[in-house]
């Protein structure tokens, strides 16, 4: 985590920035590729939707780490026995570093998920969730059925349109409820709040008699901001004191965009564990939360349709 003299905070770019394609060095196979996630994680999750929308999941398997995060990182279910958390199958390592290290024995960035692993190679393709979706997209359409090959989540006669609302949505609310979250100025907290909300009210706007960010479908600008809505009640209004409105009570139409895919559409509904999400955020930043109590609210999590 990295803190501006400003008290803001200022996430640091992923790492791994290699692409699944024909002719390149990580071919799209069947059985080669391999992904290591949090529940908790809103960047993770978006790659789970993602794998499952386009049943990757038959062929890209999946580990899922504990939700508390300590002195050495994200740790496996050897390590760290926590409910709904797996060992890693393929080195028994204990912590998501010992992949990095793996991967380059002298890596000094941070060891963060999700992870595409490439077995074969023996190596990270990729640590950046939005462009992990985007291979996840198009890179595996010749193994999958083809009602599956057809979805495309970032097609090109919208692209304009989403990668613009990608582009105040990501600063302003994705890592907004962190840059809220993590100021250690008033001032700081004050101003990325602030703009956290205003962006808020634009997608509300934006949603107010529709049911998808762009279009009349579902694209990743939806499953990008998802993650972040899906998360805003149970941890971001109390532990990141982004509590101006809540979703339920204060947003209508993003309320029920978010419910709607959350209980109609299951690559939303599996992805989503509350237990991981609530116990990473209180249990993990010690700063924000020394006492690691988590909250027994809302209740319910996510309200019924």
């Amino acid at each position: 985590m990295k803190t501006e003299p400003d008290g803001s905070f200022k996430r640091l770019d992923a790492s791994f920035r290699n692409t699944i394609e024909r002719g390149g060095r990580f071919e799209p196979e069947r059985d080669r590729y391999y992904l290591y996630v949090s529940y908790a994680c809103p960047w993770a999750t978006r790659t789970l939707i993602v794998r499952k929308l386009k049943r990757l999941d038959e062929f890209i398997p999946v580990t899922v780490v504990s939700p508390r995060m300590g002195t050495h990182g994200w740790p496996f279910a050897n390590a760290d026995p926590f409910p709904g958390a797996d060992s890693d199958p393929l080195y028994q390592s204990e912590h998501v570093k010992d992949l990095y290290l793996k991967a380059e024995q002298n890596y000094g960035g941070r060891f963060t998920v999700p992870i595409l692993w490439d077995k074969k190679l023996q190596t990270i393709v990729n640590n950046e969730s939005s462009e992990i979706i985007r291979m996840f997209n198009v890179a595996f359409d010749e193994f999958i059925p083809a009602e599956k090959a057809a979805l495309d989540f970032y097609p090109k006669e919208l692209r304009t349109e989403i990668d613009a609302v990608n582009e105040w949505i990501y600063p302003n609310i994705n890592n907004g409820v962190y840059r809220s979250g993590f100021a250690t100025t008033q001032a700081a907290y004050e101003k990325a709040v602030t703009e956290l909300f205003d962006a808020l009210d634009k997608v509300e706007k934006i949603l107010t008699g529709k049911d998808f960010l762009v279009g009349d479908r579902l694209t990743e600008a939806d499953i990008r901001l998802w993650v972040t809505i899906i998360r805003f009640d149970p941890v971001y209004v109390g532990h990141f004191k982004c509590n101006i409105r809540t979703i339920r009570d204060g947003y209508p139409a993003i309320h029920k965009w978010m419910q709607k895919l959350y209980w109609n559409n299951d690559a939303f509904e599996s992805s989503t564990n509350f237990d991981h999400i609530k116990t990473h955020y209180y249990w993990s930043h010690a700063a924000i939360n020394p006492t690691r109590i988590v909250p027994v609210g809302p209740i319910p999590n996510i309200r019924p349709l």
